[in-house]
């Protein structure tokens, strides 16, 4: 479904991403994790079209995506979500759902907009009243909120960016357990940046690990968890025997 290829981002001379690419399958959820700074979000904005790359080439369903504005991106099939959640609050739950769903895939009338946005809030538990507020919601319900809106554009790729920041235990779990019944139930393939590796090694097909804007490891969950430079990247360089034997140890319990 997406081909990246020698993707680069640079900031004057900075270089955020290098050379970056990946595949993913149609139906797969792939986890992209690394440490801050590592490029994630710099790699979700230039898919999302927020940021235009300096070189390489996006791929979705045999379409460049790369130098495409956000909303033609969004209309060809890629939704997503955002870390900090930023709803209207002058507009209610529904409406903001809504809303995303007008501008959404091939949904560009009031009717398909409020079609989408109801299907969207029963799929991530959230009321369909049209009334109720958003002021009500604490840190889960914003993140459901996040997720409902980029389900309302109707997409064939959802990009999720840290769903389980500022979420207790139980919450964690179940949003994972709701990005899985989204690729499960809807048949929506979905990339997702998150920093809970624990969580996220247990839902997702496979793993890419990025470290100062570039690929250092790719595969499944047990094989990224055993690699040695993922490692290091997580407990440093210095990282004794100790301790590479504790984070395996972890690996084979599934933690």
């Amino acid at each position: 479904m997406l081909v990246v290829d020698g993707l680069v981002k640079r900031f004057g001379g900075f270089t955020a991403v290098n050379s970056v690419s990946f595949k993913v399958e149609q139906g797969e959820i792939l986890g992209l994790i690394g440490p801050n700074g590592s490029g994630k979000s710099t790699i979700f904005n230039m898919l999302s079209g927020t940021l235009i790359p300096t070189a390489g080439s996006i791929m979705f369903d045999g379409v460049e995506l790369a130098g495409q504005a956000p909303h033609r991106i969004i209309n060809g099939g890629v939704g997503r979500t955002f870390q900090i959640p930023r709803p209207f609050h002058r507009l209610s739950i529904f409406e903001n759902v809504a809303l995303a769903g007008y501008y959404g895939r091939g949904r560009h009338s009031r009717a398909k907009a409020d079609e989408a946005a109801e299907k969207a809030l029963h799929m991530v538990g959230l009321p369909t009243d049209r009334h109720a507020s958003v002021d009500g919601l604490g840190a889960a319900g914003l993140k459901k909120l996040e997720l409902a809106k980029a389900l309302a554009t109707g997409p064939k790729l959802l990009l999720a960016d840290e769903s389980l920041g500022g979420l207790d235990e139980t919450e964690m779990d179940q949003a994972a357990d709701m990005l899985r019944n989204i690729r499960d139930e809807l048949g929506i393939t979905i990339i997702w940046v998150e920093h809970i590796m624990g969580v996220l090694m247990r839902v997702v097909d496979r793993v890419m690990v990025l470290d100062h804007g570039e690929k250092i490891s790719e595969g499944l969950p047990s094989e990224v968890a055993g690699d040695r430079r993922v490692i290091e990247v997580y407990l440093g360089t210095d990282a004794d025997e100790s301790q590479v034997a504790a984070a395996e140890a972890r690996r084979r319990a599934g933690v």
